[in-house]
C-alpha cells in the first residue's frame, strides 16, 4: 500500500484533535473551567455536614445555580462551606440553605431557598439561616431505642 503525504497531513489532523479533545475532557472531568465567569462566593456554617462534598451541586428549585468550592473546619468548632453561585443571582440577605439528599441513599447537595428581604448577598457574605444534614443512621437508632424503650416495662 503506497502512502501519500495528504493522507499522512489527514491522519496527523485526526490525532491533533484527538489529543485535543482528551484533554479537554480530563479538565473537565477533573473540574478546571477556564472560561466561566467568576461567580458569587458565600460562605455558610453548618452543625452537620454528613457526606457534603467538595463540587457538590447548590441549588434553587431543583435547577443547579452553583457547586460547593470548599468545607473547612471554622473557629468555633462548625463546618464552614463556601459556595460560589452564578455571579449574576441576586440573591436576598435571608436565604436560607439547607442541605438535603437525593432519594433515599443519594448524594448529598446544598438547596438555597431565598427569602425576601429587598437587599441582596454579596460575593463573601455569610447565609444567617442554615439547616444541616440529615444522618439517617442517628434516626434509625432514635427509632430502635423509641421502640425498644416503649416495650419493656
Amino acid at each position: 500500500m503506497r502512502e501519500t503525504p495528504n493522507r499522512e497531513l489527514w491522519v496527523g489532523c485526526f490525532v491533533l484533535v484527538a489529543m485535543a479533545g482528551l484533554a479537554w475532557l480530563s479538565l473537565s472531568v477533573g473540574g478546571l473551567e477556564l472560561f466561566r465567569p467568576k461567580g458569587l462566593e458565600l460562605v455558610a456554617s453548618f452543625d452537620e455536614i454528613g457526606g457534603l462534598k467538595s463540587r457538590a451541586q447548590v441549588v434553587i428549585g431543583g435547577v443547579k445555580v452553583g457547586q460547593v468550592k470548599a468545607i473547612d473546619l471554622a473557629d468555633d468548632f462548625r463546618a464552614q462551606v463556601t459556595l460560589e453561585v452564578d455571579g449574576e443571582l441576586a440573591l436576598p440577605a435571608d436565604t436560607s440553605a439547607s442541605i438535603l439528599t437525593a432519594g433515599v441513599l443519594g448524594d448529598q447537595y446544598i438547596a438555597l431557598e431565598p427569602g425576601g428581604d429587598p437587599e441582596t448577598l454579596e460575593s463573601g457574605e455569610a447565609i444567617s439561616f442554615t439547616q444541616g444534614a440529615v444522618i439517617l443512621e442517628r434516626l434509625i437508632g432514635k427509632l430502635i431505642q423509641n421502640i425498644g424503650g416503649g416495650s419493656s416495662k
